[in-house]
């Protein structure tokens, strides 16, 4: 049975954005910010209009981002006139392209076997994955998984990120659909399906996510669980491991850096709270937050507990993905966030 939020995500997704637009492209794009975000060692500051490309090449939603062997960051819209636009380190336009996924929402850039990179592309309207060069040359794509009998028609489907191990399998996370998570192998072929809310993951569950392969014995999928506020540790085979809250944020994907996790959060008590601004959370190699950027300090109770956190600085609007430069610098693509280009912070 679905339940209120997800009527108040589609009716936030049509919107939001024509009502945000004349209000918060300013705060959006970091004018105005104090001066130095974050706490502890890390802190950093707004690259002031990092980015901005202007009228010929338009973004909507800003959902994912990648970064290429070259040092070019790749930026995914669902804005159909360029989906994909990839940046030179500075802010400027390198290529564009892409008119075809009026859904797009994860991107995934892998290296495989042969050293050729490639992106993997959800889309939530078309219902499938693709997978293309970087140029956008269409390779293989992946409809919805018909023969497991977890879906009756293909619009159940819409997903919303993959997760790559080092082998070439990969795990589509159906976050916007039925919260099923599909296993496929190297080759492209099915190899399971588990969780689901039959199988504990409920409604608004299986976000985005990587794979944590720092014990290469045993490797991991650290999910982002976005409106149930935690991260979520599971076993290849889907067995749940282990539960990390985060109280008051809404994690929409997660990036590892020189041991430390990086976190965008959509708002604060998203979506019962549909003004909160959101913030980026940075969290140690025990998955315990030591700094957030515009949002308060994090602060443990005597048992360990996080408190809950919020957003205090009006810097982004609706973080959904964070990527982190080989020097520290953060890029944040924006959900919602008035058409703007993303933040770029450098490390201070």
């Amino acid at each position: 049975m679905r339940t209120t939020p997800l009527i108040n995500r589609r009716h936030f997704i049509r919107t939001t954005t024509g009502l945000v637009a004349a209000g918060v492209g300013r705060r959006a794009r970091g004018q105005g910010a104090p001066e130095v975000l974050g706490h502890g060692a890390f802190r950093y500051r707004v690259v002031p209009q990092w980015g901005v490309l202007g009228a010929e090449t338009p973004v909507k939603d800003c959902h994912g981002l990648a970064r290429d062997r070259a040092g070019h960051i790749i930026l995914l819209t669902n804005h159909t006139a360029n989906n994909v636009i990839i940046y030179d380190r500075s802010g400027r336009l390198v290529h564009k392209w892409g008119t075809q996924f009026p859904g797009a929402h994860g991107l995934a850039l892998v290296t495989e076997g042969s050293g050729r990179e490639v992106l993997f592309i959800t889309d939530l309207t078309t219902h499938r994955v693709v997978k293309t060069t970087l140029d956008g040359t269409l390779l293989e794509e992946w409809r919805w998984p018909e023969l497991t009998g977890k879906y009756e028609k293909e619009e159940q489907y819409r997903p919303s990120w993959t997760v790559h191990l080092p082998n070439g399998d990969f795990f589509v996370l159906d976050g916007y659909g039925r919260d099923f998570i599909t296993h496929y192998r190297a080759d492209g072929k099915f190899q399971r399906i588990f969780g689901g809310a039959e199988g504990g993951i409920v409604h608004w569950g299986p976000h985005a996510g990587m794979a944590d392969i720092r014990d290469p014995k045993n490797p991991s999928l650290l999910i982002a669980m976005s409106d149930q506020q935690h991260l979520l540790r599971l076993a290849l085979d889907g067995q749940k491991i282990a539960q990390y809250d985060l109280p008051g944020g809404n994690p929409r994907q997660i990036r590892l850096h020189d041991g430390y996790f990086f976190v965008a959060h959509l708002g604060d008590n998203w979506p019962q709270d549909r003004a909160s601004r959101g913030f980026i959370s940075v969290l140690d190699a025990n998955l315990r937050v030591v700094a957030n950027l515009a949002g308060s300090a994090p602060v443990y109770d005597d048992g360990g507990k996080l408190q809950p956190m919020r957003h205090t600085q009006e810097v982004f609007r609706h973080p959904h993905d964070v990527l982190v430069d080989p020097d520290g610098s953060l890029y944040v693509a924006q959900f919602a966030s008035g058409q703007t280009y993303p933040i770029k912070l450098e490390r201070v």
